[in-house]
């Protein structure tokens, strides 16, 4: 569960720090206090997008960093392994920061990682309800998900079995239709084929022989300035009175009194060492200057050469070892062109046997699909009863593709397409979701699923942001009731304007908006009391002229919430 959230100049915040419980916390306040902000907040924690809009306006970063209790959450536990991390005391720290150019920087205790990873964690830990969900689950697009999720273990062996044999099948239709294709085409590359394997061929390029004969272009190009150095070099080390005549010189007349004294015999050795050392380089010199030719003629051989390279770089790769590996390649497709009448019938009978393989593996999948939405409908019409919804259904229709003889009938998925239907009214057909349901009807489908799916989903922190949007009387209430019965095994958040809902709170913040003391609007929060939440209840059900008979009322639903929850 989340235990603590810091948040540091984040839109309209400048700084917040709030702790939390298990069980119901409900967020209420004045439209545009922040109360969404919060969640954006936690959100991006979770590995959600971010941008430098986040940034208060005149900061450098947001900062945003939550502690988690994730003492008996193994699927946690698992992942800070997998990535090498250490758990502390059963805690978990996850950690945000969006500079005002952008960038974004993630940390999990206290380890820097990608988004990627933050996100693995966020799934696990947090699952965000907002408004925009209401779109997602009227897209049939996105309702196999759910039948796969409901599925659990079983549909997951299945898929990936399926995934792996559908990307065997797919490598092999690909090399078919390669040597199916139209035979002018495939003649056509076989030309072109055969031309570029006699122009490497002709150039004879070996792996090393550009940087050999740019080093030896070098040398020809500054011949004379190093002839020159070397020359006056030698001059100046040999010869009479050069310096290593005049070296052999001191080191006769420090030989003659070396045996004087200790020091005196230090310095002829060294001076000694010196002349023989000078001696051997200016010998090497001498070799040097002796065995050096300019040769104008291979100059033009090594441009030439140069020229040659670089062309066949143009055209076939960076380097002369990545033109030497195309060679390879292209070898290689020429042989199995050549051949491809062999290869079309053996790699034919592969594919033939792979979609046999692939087929079973997708009607099992598209079995235990049907089964897992049967179950899926039963138990979202069970929490329908709950809803205010007793005459809505649910029905999870599934068709499965028919032409299953070719690779083009199978789909990355499988071969199945799902989509919700849904009848409210008894005697009414069942319709696409999309074209029947209100946004009020939306709100208490989607917290049905939720609910469903909680049980499957683990200790996730849930959080609800406005999903009660038109709903109001017997359904607000049916709703807040299955919001806290969510709430009883987990921890909830919920942004919310009905009042019954709010009573049912274990913890209620209220979230107001300030003036700084720089004149900077700024959001505000505060855990409210016994007195303070019957204030703010009566305040959601009769507007900020509150009378005697919402305080009353309002009283009221905290009563009747706290019988229903104990």
């Amino acid at each position: 569960m989340l235990a603590e959230l810091q948040i540091i100049n984040f839109a309209i915040i400048d700084k917040l720090t709030v702790t939390f419980e298990d069980g119901l916390t409900v967020f209420t306040g004045e439209t545009g206090a922040g109360k969404s902000i919060i969640i954006d907040a936690i959100a991006l924690l979770a590995g959600g997008r971010g941008s430098a809009e986040y940034v208060r306006h005149g900061t450098q970063k947001a900062e945003i960093e939550a502690l988690f209790d994730i003492e008996d959450t193994e699927s946690v536990s698992r992942l800070l392994d997998q990535f090498g991390m250490d758990q502390i005391d059963g805690q978990l720290i996850l950690r945000r920061e969006i500079s005002s150019s952008g960038k974004s920087v993630c940390r999990i205790n206290g380890k820097l990682v990608t988004l990627s990873v933050l996100q693995q964690f966020g799934t696990i830990l947090v699952d965000i309800h907002g408004q925009h969900e209401h779109q997602r689950l009227l897209e049939p697009s996105n309702h196999l998900g759910f039948v796969d999720r409901y599925g659990g273990t079983t549909i997951s062996k299945l898929k990936h079995s399926y995934l792996e044999e559908y990307k065997q099948v797919d490598e092999l239709a690909t090399k078919c239709n390669k040597y199916n294709g139209d035979e002018k085409k495939i003649a056509q590359r076989i030309d072109l084929l055969h031309y570029q394997i006699g122009e490497i061929e002709a150039a004879q390029l070996k792996a090393d022989e550009e940087d050999r004969i740019l080093e030896e272009k070098r040398k020809l190009v500054n011949f004379e300035k190093v002839y020159q150095s070397l020359k006056t070099s030698y001059e100046a080390l040999d010869g009479e009175n050069t310096g290593l005549d005049m070296l052999r010189k001191a080191s006769g007349s420090l030989d003659a009194i070396r045996d004087l004294d200790p020091e005196l015999a230090r310095f002829s050795e060294s001076v000694s060492n010196c002349y023989y050392l000078l001696e051997e380089q200016t010998s090497a010199i001498r070799a040097y200057l002796e065995q050096m030719e300019y040769n104008p003629e291979r100059l033009d051989e090594i441009e030439n050469r140069l020229d040659e390279i670089h062309l066949l770089k143009r055209k076939y790769g960076n380097s002369v070892e990545e033109i030497l590996t195309y060679y390879e390649q292209i070898k290689n497709e020429l042989d199995e062109l050549n051949s491809r009448d062999q290869n079309f019938d053996v790699l034919n009978d592969a594919l033939k046997a792979g979609l046999g393989k692939l087929r079973d593996i997708a009607v099992q999948l598209s079995s235990e699909r049907k089964k897992t939405s049967a179950r899926l409908a039963r138990a979202v019409n069970r929490e329908f009863k709950d809803l205010c919804m007793e005459h809505a259904l649910l029905d999870v229709h599934i068709e499965m593709g028919s032409n299953l003889e070719s690779f083009s009938g199978f789909e990355l998925e499988g071969i199945d397409h799902v989509s919700f239907y849904i009848t409210t009214n008894p005697g009414e057909p069942f319709k696409p979701l999309a074209k029947i349901a209100s946004g009020g009807e939306l709100s208490r489908i989607m917290l049905a699923i939720k609910t469903v799916f909680k049980k499957i989903m683990g200790p996730a922190t849930i959080i609800f942001d406005e999903v009660d949007t038109g709903v109001s009387g017997k359904a607000a209430q049916a709703m807040a009731e299955k919001i806290s019965s969510l709430a009883q095994n987990a921890q909830v958040f919920c942004i919310t304007h009905l009042p019954q809902v709010a009573a049912m709170a274990d913890q209620h913040v209220y979230i107001e908006k300030h003036i700084t003391k720089d004149q900077r609007t700024g959001t505000r929060v505060k855990k409210l009391n016994e007195s303070e939440k019957i204030r703010e209840i009566s305040r959601m059900i009769s507007g900020p002229l509150m009378t005697d008979l919402a305080r009353e009322h309002a009283k009221e639903l905290i009563q009747m919430a706290g019988k229903m929850k104990y």
